[in-house]
């Protein structure tokens, strides 16, 4: 009996002993994929091959990274939106016409044409460059602002209109995990145990190798000001529905400008797709709320609901109109 239980005690700590090197040594490819396998990183659509108008914009974070990006213009009189993602996302812009929205997109470093590797403190200021950026623009009303963020990117979105609640007007967040290390324990069960964002039970002895912790709980819970709408795909199959609810439940206890809309089979990267007229038509009375279009001088600037398709995967971005008005977005 006593050598079946030492058994067991070694092969309970050889498999910690594994996930723990697995967790050091790939968590970056884990949280990180620039590049789908089996596809180059190269950008396979452009706006160029969608019949957008847009301007090559390339920026520099505050490390010195070179950065990649695009501003996709809908109309100068119209809302503004500037997604940051990489070219897998840019199936999806074309629907942001449609919400009366030109767009910014970044590939953070490491994804596109950008330089570098991501990592939480390197993307962090990647998103902070585009919204500098953003600002120093004389084309849009930079008081009309609004950070949309999907899965990875819901992270990445948080943490900038928490650091910039005079810059940020409003925020979305789509199928966004409460925290990388919560996300962890979901995917290598055996460390459940030993590793977990604030919400999570346990000693959490290995927290301290994450490098990128992506604690979104904590900072909607420790005070985005901003109104927040959640958009949550029950049927989302990478990160838990109850993360997102969560995240509201958290935000809602001091920020009473929150709202929750979930659709029943919605997706990780479906949802926009799933949710129909729905979807496109809560997050349009959420961007008239907090971002209003003003009195247009363009009578093509009329809110059209019924939009097209997009893939912001690990994506996140900011709405802003521009000067003559319209709304930006990342």
């Amino acid at each position: 009996m006593a050598g079946w239980l030492k058994a067991l005690a070694y092969g309970a700590g050889g498999v910690a002993v594994v996930g723990l090197a697995a967790l050091v040594a790939l968590q970056e490819r884990l949280v990180y994929v620039p590049v789908l396998p089996g596809l180059a990183r190269a950008y396979a659509i452009t706006p160029a091959r969608l019949r957008l108008a847009y301007e090559d914009v390339w920026l520099r974070a505050a490390d010195g990274v070179r950065l990649h990006s695009w501003f996709i213009r809908h109309s100068p009189t119209c809302r503004e939106v500037q997604p940051f993602c990489s070219s897998k996302k840019m199936p999806a812009v074309s629907f942001l016409g449609r919400l009366q929205c030109n767009v910014f997109m970044l590939s953070y470093r490491g994804y596109g044409e950008s330089e570098g590797s991501p990592s939480q403190k390197g993307i962090i200021h990647d998103a902070q460059a585009a919204l500098d950026h953003l600002v120093q623009r004389k084309d849009i009303d930079t008081s009309r602002i609004v950070v949309f963020g999907r899965s990875l990117g819901g992270a990445v979105g948080a943490v900038l209109a928490k650091n910039n609640p005079d810059k940020v007007a409003a925020l979305i967040l789509e199928n966004t995990f409460t925290s990388i290390l919560d996300m962890a324990g979901i995917m290598l069960p055996f460390l459940r145990w030993f590793i977990g964002g604030s919400s999570s039970k346990g000693p959490k002895l290995l927290n301290c190798v994450v490098r990128s912790p992506w604690s979104t709980l904590d900072i909607v819970g420790e005070g985005v000001e901003q109104p927040i709408l959640f958009l949550s795909g029950l049927q989302d199959e990478l990160v838990p529905p109850s993360h997102m609810r969560m995240l509201y439940d958290k935000a809602s206890e001091h920020n009473k400008n929150c709202r929750f809309v979930d659709f029943p089979s919605g997706m990780h990267m479906d949802t926009w797709m799933s949710g129909g007229d729905r979807y496109w038509r809560t997050i349009q009375l959420f961007l008239d709320q907090y971002a209003p279009e003003v009195q247009s001088y363009d009578s093509s600037c009329k809110s059209e609901i019924a939009v097209d398709g997009m893939e912001l995967l690990n994506d996140w971005n900011i709405w802003s109109r521009p000067v003559f008005p319209s709304r930006s977005s990342f």
